[in-house]
């Protein structure tokens, strides 16, 4: 069943991954790492792979301690939401460029932007198995544009994959702002992060519709900073049926960095009502949820987008 969303805002923002495009990556795979030890090789960085694995990892998870422990002065809130938000979910984000620089540096090589770009964009070609768009994406984002609606992407990703594959998809145009979430330090469902809508858009959360697949960071994110939101349930979205809304834990990818499992609890939302929609992965029953305390949805199977209406 296809998705139609209303036409009665003024701002429609989209998650990318899982509501926009499919995709299927794997970072594990030994082919992978021995193919980009090779690469590093090429300039001068001489690794095996698994020690470039592991050195990938161990930094990895090094700048992202980094990042959380200083990201409460990494990203501002606009005055609105400076009087109002008492609680925000600090989620770290860091910029995967650094660490493919550094592992060049720890073999003495001091490589340029170009090098570390293209290393990046190696590795992401290496590790998708598919990359693709939900059917009826474009067709509905063109008829947004042309009912004179403002339409952006805010996501949680790597600007070094995303920039390139929103190209690639041909969507990059079809945006009128584009937030990545490596170039902030932060990502949803970080208060800050949906906060530069409003500082560099001057974005009216009241008039705006947050569109996603992921309960706590899409969802939850938006209802936090009092956003209407509208949920699709797609193959790259994950529930846990008895979440009430209790806690929700998964290994989200698909950004390119692998975040472990752990427990997300949503806090109850002051203001946004969720839409409901159908769902993507195959279920044998609907299941129902409660989010903010007061707005239940429903979870049913989901094939794309239709136009809006």
């Amino acid at each position: 069943m296809q998705a139609s969303l209303p036409l009665n805002y003024d701002n429609y923002i989209f998650d990318l991954y899982g509501t926009l495009v499919d995709i299927h990556t794997d970072e594990s795979l030994p082919v992978l790492w021995e193919k980009m030890s090779i690469f590093y090789g090429y300039y001068g960085a001489g690794y095996l792979p698994d020690e470039l694995q592991s050195g990938w990892d161990l930094l990895s998870e090094r700048y992202r301690k980094e990042a959380a422990k200083n990201s409460e002065a990494a990203l501002p809130l606009s005055p609105a939401a400076s009087r109002t938000v008492q609680n925000y979910e600090v989620s770290p984000e860091i910029d995967i460029t650094r660490v493919i620089r550094t592992l060049y540096k720890k073999k003495g090589v001091d490589a340029g932007e170009e090098l570390v770009v293209h290393t990046g964009q190696f590795f992401r070609v290496l590790s998708t198995e598919y990359i693709r768009l939900y059917e009826g994406t474009v067709q509905m984002l063109d008829v947004l544009r042309q009912a004179g609606k403002k339409v952006w992407l805010l996501s949680n990703a790597q600007r070094i994959f995303t920039q390139y594959e929103l190209r690639l998809l041909d969507i990059d145009r079809r945006f009128d702002g584009i937030l990545i979430s490596s170039d902030y330090g932060a990502g949803k469902p970080d208060t800050r992060f949906f906060e530069q809508l409003v500082l560099q858009y001057g974005i009216d959360f009241s008039h705006s519709l947050f569109i996603g697949n992921d309960a706590v960071n899409d969802i939850g994110g938006a209802q936090n900073v009092g956003m209407d939101s509208f949920y699709v349930h797609s193959n790259l979205s994950f529930i846990q049926p008895k979440w009430v809304p209790e806690t929700i834990s998964g290994d989200r990818s698909g950004d390119g960095l692998t975040v472990p499992d752990r427990p997300r609890r949503l806090r109850p939302a002051p203001a946004g009502k969720l839409l409901t929609q159908p769902c993507a992965s195959k279920i044998s029953a609907p299941l129902r949820f409660n989010l903010s305390g007061t707005d239940n949805y429903t979870v049913m199977d989901f094939t794309g987008w239709s136009l809006p209406g």
